[in-house]
């Protein structure tokens, strides 16, 4: 439970405001005033249930934001789910009502293995005095392929040390996935050296920031390397051309892994996978066995 100093029953009795919450996530902060609350579902009653009404947050303002990482006021905390999963539409939906799908599961469901579904073993979080760290989903990426070539991407990127440096998480808020630059200038020279046959265009990049973009103008049928990222157990994640490269204009096609230099991925993961990279996968965090799954299929 929740309580303010001075608030019991009554919101008279109260002679000064909760304090606010600050939350670190993949790409951004939010601050605002923690509430408590009934959540009603359709076969339970949820109370005491912790919400913010968030005042300021470092990106434009959503409707809402429903936290599923490892921390005590996420929704599967706060629901004692032992497993959940998601299917994110594709972006080619984004003018239509349709939404995406979110499953909690418990029970003796949540030991149940899914039908389909490769996993990678959750890597432990970096014990560090950081906070935000401890709510990170942690994978073993183990290697990415570009076209069948293995990209060169030293260990120390790969693995998180004892500081929280390196590594690599996952994170549905963070919309492209981001890379070190070190890790970027890698991968994107690998694409760049097997798509040398195409024209680049600077113009698009200077005005999307992504890098590299190619115009396409009178190829009918333009060929794209493949993106693949290789996870400890043997899992792989084949990207679809839609989940790498998306338009810009007329023509003209952007890849949408992105470096960052920002304080999360200079003092924390290498690499977080965002969820453009993950749209038309069925999406799951085994909880209860401590695993990351995904498989793909179209999203409805």
């Amino acid at each position: 439970k929740i309580h303010c100093p001075d608030c019991k029953l009554r919101l008279k009795n109260c002679t000064r405001g909760c304090p606010l919450y600050k939350i670190v996530y993949g790409s951004g902060t939010t601050i605002g005033i923690p509430l408590s609350e009934t959540l009603h579902l359709p076969t339970r009653r949820v109370p005491d249930f912790l919400v913010g009404c968030s005042v300021h947050s470092t990106h434009q303002p959503a409707a809402g934001i429903a936290g599923l990482g490892r921390g005590p006021a996420s929704l599967p905390s706060q629901l004692a789910v032992k497993k959940f999963s998601y299917c994110l539409l594709s972006r080619l939906f984004d003018d239509t009502n349709k939404s995406s799908s979110l499953v909690l599961v418990g029970g003796k469901d949540s030991i149940k293995k899914t039908k389909g579904v490769s996993y990678t073993p959750f890597v432990k979080n970096p014990e560090v005095p950081k906070k935000p760290f401890s709510t990170y989903y942690y994978v073993g990426l183990r290697n990415i392929n570009v076209g069948g070539r293995r990209v060169k991407i030293p260990y120390r990127y790969l693995r998180p040390d004892r500081n929280g440096s390196g590594g690599t998480m996952v994170d549905s808020g963070t919309t492209f996935t981001l890379m070190a630059p070190e890790v970027f200038e890698r991968v994107t020279g690998e694409l760049e050296k097997q798509m040398k046959g195409y024209k680049r265009a600077e113009e698009a990049e200077t005005l999307t920031t992504l890098r590299p973009c190619y115009n396409f103008s009178g190829i009918e049928t333009p060929e794209f390397p493949s993106v693949t990222f290789h996870f400890k157990g043997g899992a792989e994640m084949a990207l679809p051309v839609e989940n790498y490269m998306a338009l810009a204009s007329g023509k003209v096609l952007c890849f949408t892994i992105l470096s960052e230099n920002g304080p999360i991925i200079s003092s924390g993961p290498s690499i977080i996978l965002g969820s453009f990279q993950m749209q038309n996968y069925h999406v799951e965090y085994d909880l209860q066995n401590e695993r990351f799954g995904f498989k793909q299929q179209e999203c409805n």
